[in-house]
């Protein structure tokens, strides 16, 4: 059975491309799994508390000697975690702010990112332990930054597939919305683009 997660983050709400897209974009691979589950996780919807000491604390401090106090601080860090864990393909919506990804996001990577649990360290170098799955990005952008002046301040998809890709994701595709803040016809245009491209690796993964 194939387990798909499905995370999205925009504080745009139903007006959302990346949202939308992703949605379509994990129901299409549902369709295409038979018997595929599918998780879905909102991070703006019901956003990730920012690291607290307390949490901090929890994470570093060794599984055989954490406090009834610390296994509840780290209670959302390990769902979250977990649904990582369960998951054979992910699909991941993000939309550009302030050149890079959304701050409810953010806080979801740092409670996703812990050392022996989703990557760790050994002789040689870091090593991701969320190996073996596939990654979709549905990345959105106002702008156009595939190429020319604006491409040097895409922080998003290169921050996405660095820390993702340390953790063991890397097999990725991206999906990308760009130029939609030009008019309602760039918009459409770009929405019409992705969803060529969304059909296109949903007929890929099902081979």
């Amino acid at each position: 059975m194939t387990n798909i997660l499905l995370v999205t983050s925009s504080p745009r709400g139903e007006d959302s491309l990346s949202t939308q897209t992703a949605r379509v974009f994990a129901d299409k691979l549902q369709a295409a799994h038979t018997g595929a589950t599918l998780t879905k996780r909102d991070v703006n919807a019901d956003p990730s508390p920012h690291l607290a000491e307390s949490l901090v604390h929890a994470i570093r401090r060794p599984a055989a000697d954490r406090t009834p106090e610390d296994i509840a601080a780290l209670a959302h860090s390990d769902s979250l975690v977990g649904e990582l864990q369960a998951a054979d393909i992910i699909v991941l919506a993000s939309g550009m702010i302030n050149f890079g990804v959304p701050s409810a996001l953010k806080s979801w990577i740092d409670h996703i990112a812990r050392s022996g649990v989703t990557f760790r360290y050994g002789p040689d170098g870091a090593e991701g332990l969320l190996k073996g799955k596939k990654l979709y990005l549905v990345l959105a952008y106002g702008g156009v930054y595939a190429e020319g002046p604006a491409q040097a301040m895409n922080f998003q998809e290169p921050y996405l597939k660095t820390l993702l890709g340390f953790l063991g994701l890397t097999d990725v595709e991206v999906v990308t919305i760009e130029g939609v803040a030009y008019g309602p016809e760039m918009a459409q245009k770009a929405v019409a683009a992705a969803n060529e491209r969304v059909d296109a690796l949903v007929a890929a993964s099902a081979r």
